[in-house]
Order: structure tokens, then C-alpha cells, then sequence
């Protein structure tokens, strides 16, 4: 199948808003067909382009190509050789959203007049051959040629394109219309996320906001001794969000985060990954206990479905517009424009520096799917606290009852009395002589409140967990290690 009609058929799978800034890809393979006769009627074919013009500079930011190479038509005697000299340069004038192509073609006559009168010459190459042959024509019509005469007796013929000029005002409009649109999605995408994140806040409260029955603890009314987390609350859909974003996470539908797998995924696999979730979000939306719950979760996969379409928007339209840029060059032999190179990842006909697929030339090469996948990192993920944030570096769960040490570091109760039963000094993260100096003050009050709040259930098995702990050790210390027996 054509690349054309898989482009179209893609594109009508696409939001309506993303099919209307899409490439015009027939538009400009139509323009690419009348600039090949345009040239061809000029005796311009693109195998006599191929031998006329050298490759471009691809590190040139100017407006104007170097001078491809230059054709010989000699004329010669048996007294002598005298030379006519023909250089094809293709260049622009204006600027980058406004160029203007065109040929120049510089003709020097031969230098010894005698050899000229005396009808000494050769039949001229196909070019000039076919350049005479117009030159009348061209001549008469000033908006298309200008011949020029120059100090050095050198005639400069230059033929503006205008279906040349039509596909890169064409390819640059559609551009700079998908910049500006792109903008404005990426505006509306983040105020929703922010929307949603107020609406996933209200539904995901923690126990404090949710019930009547937290009690907060604080070294002023030594209440620290009968600590009890609340249960939770069935008021609030915590848990449920908390496991909804770590299995987001863990899904990786759009990057993965592995050393060897590192980077974005293909369009292909994020489709998978996001069916997968899709069907597991399906099940987790009848255990959401509040309406407000069902209808943000809702409001996220259709967020997430839509940076889908857009990332196979990028690759489609990244993709329309590498096949039409390597059409245009392959069909007229016109080398590419430095500043559209960025947009060529195939093999050109030099070898320019390697460069990433952007979807804009004069846009950072960072695609916006990822951009719109970071600000759901920021701004919604956060939202719900994760355990592994709050964990102890020693045991590796919940750092309840936390205990701050003076370097800062922080870690559970029952890691630090074995630290100090054990006579270690030293913070093992640091190595800090900060371990024998803890004593109660050193509980950080703040964060104690903060896990009892938003981890009441892990608060109460690491507090159970501690008290068996110590239970154990008081046993041990007193010799009845094996348990109590009746005699």
C-alpha cells in the first residue's frame, strides 16, 4: 500500500483538531510533479541536475547554496583550447517561513574573440543547448528570468521556481500552523491536568480530612506512648488511587525507564501497554467507592488515550514529511535547504551530521507526548504520597515511628534501638556519630502525623510489627526466648 493512502487512512483515526493541522502530503507531492516538468521543460532533468550540482553544504545557514560544480564546454582548435564556462547554483532569497528558490545559471563566453568569429565551436552541452532554445521566451517574461551582466563579461541567467516556491511556502505554512496548534494543545492539556488533580485531591482525602476519629501526637501532651492509627476511612478513594498511579507507573506506556530499554517507546508497544492497562483499570474502576472517583478516573485514560493519538499524530506527520522531502530531492536532483535537514532522517545524498527526527525544524527535538507524560509525572502523580518515599533505609518499610537523627537522616524507632543495643555510633549513611545521641526528642513529630494520615494501614502493621519486636527481645533479654512454661 502507498504511503499516501496509509497516511490518509491514519489520519482519519485521528481527532478531528489533529487531522486538520496534519501535513498536506498529495498537495505537495502534486506541487513536486509540476516543478519536474517545470525544470524538464527548461532541458532541467534531474540526471542532468545530478551531474551539474554538487551536494549542499548541510552546515550553511545561509540563505545562498555554494557553488555546485562547474561545467565545461570546450572549444577548441588545433591552434589552441579556449573554454566556455557554465556554473548552476541553486539558492534562496527571504527567510525561513518565506524562501524563494530559484536557479542561477552564470555563462562566460569564450576569452579569445577571433576563435568565436571564426566559427571555431563545438555544439554546447544539453543545457545551454536548451537554454538557447528558450532564452527568447524566458527573456520576454521579466517575472520569471532576469539575465544579469557582470564586470567579468559573465552572463547570470536566473529562473525563479514557482512550483518549488509553492511547495516550501505550502510545507513551512503547515508547519508553523501545527507549531502554533501544538502550543495550544499543550496549554489545555495542562490546565485539565490540573482540573483533574483538584478532583482526584477531593476523592483521595487522607484519614484527617476523611473521619472524625484522627488524633495527632506531639511531644507537648506526651502522647507519643499510645499511638493507635486510625483504620482509614471508607469516605475517601486513597488506597485505590495510590494503587491506580503505581500501576501507571509500573505499566511504562510511553517510556520505558530500564538501563537497556531506556527512552520512548515505538507506537506499536504503547498501543499494547495501553490496552493492558485499559483492561486493568476496567476492573479497578467498580472497587472506586465515590462517584467523583469513577469520573476522574474516566477523565485520566481519556487523557492518556489522547496523548496516544497524538504520539501516532508526531509519528505520522514526522513521517509525511521525511517521505516528501526525500521525494521532492530524488525527483528534481535539488539538493535539500540547510534549515529542513532536521527533518530528513534517510539517507541524503551527502552525509550530514546525524540528527533526531523532529516534527519541527526550528522546535526543540523533545517530542510533546513525552512533555504531556512529564507533566502528568508532576503534576497529578503527587498528588497521592507513595509508601516507598517514607520508607526506613534500614528495614525498607514505613519509617513509623520516625526518628530524625542530627545528620538529618531519618529511620524507624526499631532500627535505631537496634543500633544502639548493637553499640553502633555511627549513621549508616553518613557515618555520622549520631546513632548513641538519639533519645526521644529526636522523633520527628511532623512526619509521624503525616504517616498516621496518609498511611494509616501501613502505620498500624509497622506499629503491631515493633511492638512484637520488642516483646521478643524483652523475652530474649530475660532468658525465655523459648516461651513460658508451666511446670
Amino acid at each position: 500500500m502507498h504511503f499516501s493512502k496509509t497516511y490518509s487512512q491514519l489520519l482519519l483515526t485521528l481527532p478531528p483538531e489533529l487531522r486538520e493541522n496534519a501535513i498536506q502530503y498529495r498537495q505537495l507531492k502534486r506541487l513536486i510533479n509540476q516543478l519536474v516538468q517545470e525544470l524538464s521543460s527548461l532541458g532541467l532533468s534531474p540526471t542532468v541536475l545530478q551531474q551539474l550540482l554538487e551536494q549542499q553544504n548541510p552546515t550553511s545557514l545561509t540563505a545562498q547554496i555554494e557553488e555546485i560544480r562547474q561545467q565545461c564546454d570546450r572549444v577548441s582548435d588545433c591552434d589552441g583550447d579556449n573554454q566556455r564556462h557554465a556554473t548552476v547554483v541553486y539558492e534562496f532569497i527571504g527567510t525561513s517561513f518565506h524562501i524563494e528558490p530559484r536557479l542561477r545559471l552564470s555563462i562566460k563566453p569564450p576569452t579569445d574573440a577571433t576563435d568565436t568569429a571564426s566559427g571555431h565551436t563545438t555544439t554546447p552541452d544539453n543545457i545551454l543547448e536548451a537554454l538557447q532554445v528558450h532564452s527568447q521566451a524566458l527573456e520576454s517574461n521579466k517575472a520569471s528570468v532576469d539575465i544579469c551582466y557582470s564586470s567579468t563579461n559573465t552572463h547570470d541567467l536566473i529562473i525563479p521556481l514557482r512550483s518549488d516556491f509553492a511547495f516550501f511556502q505550502l510545507l513551512n505554512t503547515a508547519l508553523a500552523s501545527l507549531a502554533e496548534h501544538l502550543n495550544t494543545v499543550h496549554g489545555g492539556f495542562t490546565s485539565t491536568l490540573q482540573s483533574l488533580a483538584y478532583t482526584i485531591s477531593a476523592t483521595a482525602r487522607p484519614t484527617s480530612s476523611s473521619t472524625r476519629s484522627f488524633s495527632t501526637y506531639s511531644m507537648a501532651i506526651s502522647n507519643a506512648a499510645t499511638l493507635r492509627p486510625s483504620s482509614g476511612s471508607r469516605n475517601t478513594d486513597l488506597y485505590s488511587w495510590r494503587e491506580i498511579f503505581q500501576m501507571y507507573v509500573e505499566s511504562e506506556i510511553f517510556e520505558s525507564v530500564g538501563e537497556r530499554t531506556r527512552g520512548e517507546r515505538s507506537v506499536e508497544e504503547t498501543e499494547t501497554r495501553m490496552k493492558q492497562f485499559e483492561k486493568r483499570m476496567q476492573e479497578k474502576r467498580n472497587k472506586l467507592k465515590l462517584a467523583g472517583s469513577k469520573e476522574a478516573l474516566d477523565v485520566f485514560m481519556r487523557m492518556n488515550f489522547f496523548i496516544l493519538d497524538l504520539k501516532r499524530f508526531q509519528f505520522a506527520n514526522a513521517e509525511a514529511t521525511r517521505k516528501i522531502l526525500k521525494k521532492h530531492t530524488k525527483r528534481t536532483a535539488l539538493p535539500l535547504p540547510s534549515y529542513l535537514l532536521p527533518l530528513w532522517n534517510g539517507p541524503l545524498p551527502a552525509s550530514p551530521p546525524s540528527m533526531e527526527l523532529a516534527l519541527l525544524p526550528w522546535r526543540s527535538p523533545v517530542s510533546l507526548p513525552r512533555l504531556l507524560v512529564q507533566a502528568i509525572g508532576e503534576i497529578l502523580l503527587p498528588i497521592v504520597p507513595h509508601v516507598d518515599d517514607y520508607s526506613c533505609l534500614i528495614c525498607t518499610s514505613l519509617a513509623f515511628k520516625p526518628i530524625r537523627l542530627a545528620c538529618r537522616h531519618l529511620f524507624c524507632v526499631r532500627c535505631l534501638v537496634k543500633l544502639q543495643k548493637l553499640g553502633k555510633a555511627n549513621c549508616p549513611i553518613c557515618r555520622a556519630p549520631t546513632v548513641l545521641k538519639a533519645d526521644r526528642t529526636n522523633v520527628d513529630y511532623a512526619l509521624l502525623n503525616f504517616m498516621a494520615d496518609w498511611f494509616p494501614l501501613e502505620s498500624r502493621v509497622k506499629l503491631r510489627t515493633n511492638e512484637r519486636e520488642a516483646a521478643k527481645e524483652e523475652l530474649e533479654e530475660l532468658g525465655l526466648s523459648g516461651g513460658c512454661r508451666v511446670m
